[in-house]
């Protein structure tokens, strides 16, 4: 891969359109302005935000004023025969720090998930020889408090002083540092509060999991300083001025994996709202998307041959991490929308609250065929009796302009093939289709879901818990928790009007016999 940051493209239209961008952006000052933390380049609207949000310009210097204790805190770690990391967190928090381990090879346990199976099976690890990272700006994320606490009482059954094995990473003032100063957590790691949770890559957020681990980071900071600026300005006026609002992300044959996630999040939280955005669809390679694009489809390569039509990214690391960073705040200002907030990720959160307090009894399925029970918003079935019935009256909502989200509430790692479903429907809807794991994606593209382009079809999958978990001093179970993640993001969707198909299965059986449907 280049050592430094190239953007380059092909088709006659799209380039057309990105110099056209471009040369508006240049005549408005927006690099320079953007590099003086000019807080109204997004309007007068969003200037209160954008002044508390640009901190992520200037990482590489702010950096060095913890670099010296987390490096003294690995090596004693170390010293203690300390060299697993599990790393609870959710969105920036966590998909930052997983593509920089597996990027340099390094293991990091990330748990991003409320499904019973897939914490118990962080539980059942070599406690002995575990840290335990916990990233929350505020302490306040629902799925990484009830995550600490039950990795805390996991290593005090284990006969570990858990508040010795328990790192923070929070804003200042923030309630969850307060609280690891009272519990008198083993290190408290404060990131720059004026930097949001999916610009945060090269801070605290980013680095602190990521050097416990092993990585090099001061090599990852050197080279976001070796990004060439202008090249992440095209990069910026090929995402917000092209005028192809669905971009398809072919990471999976790069040497950044898991880089597609992380600009996943990154582009559809920070454009999608006010009725419009840009969709990011992460592929696998040879994806329908790439070999039949719409035209409103964007293909963006993370390094490798350009597509024609399309845009290819290379570079290292750190300095991919700054030109995403800078691309997506320019789209911003090409889009008219503010890329700093993310006004409709707190509705499903707020509503699976509700649904935990009020603990309801589900409600009834419309149907059930062969063990799965088909749930679907008013109007949908219009009379389907069977999963492959329901299946296609929802994939006929879908019209030449929208798209199908995948959301799967089981287990990423047991389950992790049910992503293959993916392309089989991408071909079979002959639209962009992006899969996400629930509860991950809530933090992800659960904004554009909700303030994006009202144009998609959601369809949601289930699994039944067979051995739950318990949350430490609360009253609700993770397997409570996850389903009310679930049940509350559908009812957000459907009361946006949205098409939503709810599949939930009984078991392991129920769930390949779903697969195959599907594929």
């Amino acid at each position: 891969m280049s050592q430094s940051l190239d953007v380059t493209q092909a088709g006659d239209d799209l380039q057309s359109a990105t110099e056209t961008a471009r040369k508006a952006l240049l005549a408005d000052d927006v690099p320079a302005r953007l590099l003086a933390h000019d807080a109204e380049l997004w309007g007068d609207e969003a200037a209160a935000e954008a002044a508390t949000r640009l901190g992520w310009l200037d990482v590489a210097a702010t950096a060095q004023s913890f670099l010296p204790e987390l490096r003294a805190l690995r090596d004693a770690l170390r010293e203690e025969g300390v060299d697993r990391v599990v790393l609870c967190g959710m969105g920036g928090s966590s998909l930052a720090p997983e593509v920089i381990c597996r990027t340099a090879g390094v293991p990091l346990t990330v748990l991003d998930s409320t499904h019973p199976d897939q914490v118990r099976d962080v539980l059942t690890g070599d406690l002995a020889r575990t840290v335990v990272v916990v990233s929350s700006k505020s302490g306040g994320t629902l799925e990484t408090d009830s995550q600490r606490r039950v990795l805390a009482e996991a290593l005090a059954s284990a006969g570990i002083d858990a508040a010795s094995r328990i790192v923070v990473v929070t804003d200042p003032g923030s309630p969850f540092a307060q609280l690891a100063q009272d519990e008198g957590y083993r290190a408290v790691f404060l990131a720059d509060p004026n930097v949001g949770g999916r610009y945060s890559a090269l801070t605290a957020f980013g680095l602190v999991p990521s050097a416990l681990a092993g990585v090099d980071v001061d090599a990852l900071l050197a080279e976001s300083e070796t990004a060439d600026l202008d090249a992440a300005l095209t990069l910026g006026a090929a995402l917000g001025g092209s005028g192809r609002d669905k971009v398809v992300l072919d990471a999976d044959s790069s040497p950044l994996p898991g880089f597609g996630d992380w600009a996943e999040q990154l582009i559809a939280e920070s454009t999608g709202k006010s009725g419009t955005g840009l969709l990011p669809v992460v592929v696998e390679p040879d994806a329908p998307e790439i070999t039949s694009p719409a035209s409103d489809v964007h293909v963006v390569r993370i390094a490798g041959q350009v597509p024609d039509p399309g845009t290819a990214v290379s570079g290292p690391l750190g300095a991919q991490f700054l030109a995403w960073e800078y691309a997506t705040a320019v789209a911003g200002r090409l889009l008219g929308i503010d890329p700093f907030n993310q006004p409709d990720v707190e509705s499903a959160k707020e509503a699976a609250r509700g649904l935990l307090d009020a603990t309801p009894e589900p409600d009834p399925p419309d149907f059930v065929d062969g063990g799965v029970e088909v749930r679907a918003t008013d109007g949908l079935l219009q009379g389907e009796t069977t999963v492959d019935g329901a299946i296609a009256a929802l994939l006929a909502t879908i019209d030449s302009a929208g798209y199908l989200a995948v959301m799967a509430y089981v287990d990423r790692l047991r389950d992790a093939s049910l992503a293959t479903v993916r392309g089989p429907l991408a071909r079979r809807v002959e639209r962009p289709v992006t899969f996400g794991w629930g509860p991950r994606f809530l933090h992800s593209t659960g904004q554009f879901h909700k303030g994006g382009t009202p144009n998609g079809g959601f369809l949601q999958i289930t699994g039944a818990v067979t051995q739950d978990l318990a949350i430490p001093d609360r009253p609700f179970t993770f397997g409570e928790l996850i389903r009310a993640q679930a049940a509350g993001d559908a009812a957000v969707l459907a009361g946006k009007g949205r098409p939503v198909l709810r599949l939930h299965v009984p078991d392991v059986q129920a769930l390949a016999t779903l697969q195959k449907l599907l594929a």
